[in-house]
């Protein structure tokens, strides 16, 4: 216990999945936990289920609302430790049945997002010469993602993005750390409602897929939580594959 013990964290998409998760493990660990989504109710339900956890109603394609979230943070508790940037959408769709609609919203969320919160949780973080900003990618960053080519667009340039921050925090001594997280699939909410889709058009792609290999929520809020402590002090710029050899194994890792 305790180990990131008043630590202020800030959590985008903590509604449900992996940002709910990892909210819950870094309450548990002593973090004073700042849940934001745009689904207000469920937020609001989950940080009452949370000790030491908060809910903020936040839209994290406005710039805008990133520089009111950052500010009210660090006002309300004088610093910001933490920011996981977890919020993201996805939607199946090849390159071919991309449409430019398609591609701004999920790189609205995913892309935009992610930077507008690492910009303001940077100008914070370099004056207190500490913090640690984790950004949420995936195994589709790594692999190709034919069928979900917007999202794995956009959990690319998150990537190119954790690295870039972090080596600017190491060169100009702002005393941050910057890294990435690549979950393979993860029993959520998202992964269900995929799943729900192929079911419903592709019978026998979706048997395939029930028999691979799915990680649990906590695998990854376990991981956050590493990050986001003392513990991982050297780590910067690290991509953190949470996959079971998914991405490193010829043909497929089976369900056990």
């Amino acid at each position: 216990m305790g180990r990131v013990e008043n630590k202020v964290a800030i959590i985008t998409g903590a509604a449900s999945g992996l940002g709910l998760a990892s909210a819950q493990r870094l309450a548990e660990e002593g973090a004073k936990v700042v849940m934001t989504d745009i689904n207000v109710e469920q937020g609001i339900a989950a940080a009452a289920n949370i000790k030491g956890a908060v809910f903020i109603q936040h839209d994290v394609t406005s710039e805008q609302a990133w520089e009111g979230l950052v500010n009210k943070v660090v006002a309300d508790f004088g610093c910001l430790d933490i920011l996981l940037n977890c919020a993201g959408i996805v939607q199946l769709a090849s390159i071919e049945n991309t449409s430019e609609e398609l591609w701004r919203k999920i790189n609205a969320v995913g892309t935009d997002g992610t930077f507008f919160g690492c910009k303001h949780a940077v100008r914070v973080m370099k004056e207190q010469h500490s913090g640690s900003i984790i950004n949420m990618c995936s195994t589709a960053s790594i692999q190709g993602g034919p069928q979900i080519f917007a999202y794995a667009a956009s959990k690319s340039a998150i990537r190119g993005m954790t690295k870039s921050i972090a080596c600017l925090s190491s060169q100009e001594g702002y005393g941050f750390r910057c890294n990435s997280v690549h979950p393979g699939n993860m029993s959520t909410p998202m992964l269900h409602g995929m799943m729900d889709i192929v079911r419903a058009h592709d019978p026998k792609t979706a048997a395939e897929m029930d028999g691979i290999w799915v990680g649990q929520p906590i695998d990854i809020a376990n991981m956050v939580l590493f990050l986001a402590s003392d513990e991982s002090a050297s780590v910067n710029g690290a991509e953190m594959v949470v996959d079971n050899t998914v991405t490193i194994t010829e043909g497929v890792v089976p369900k056990h």
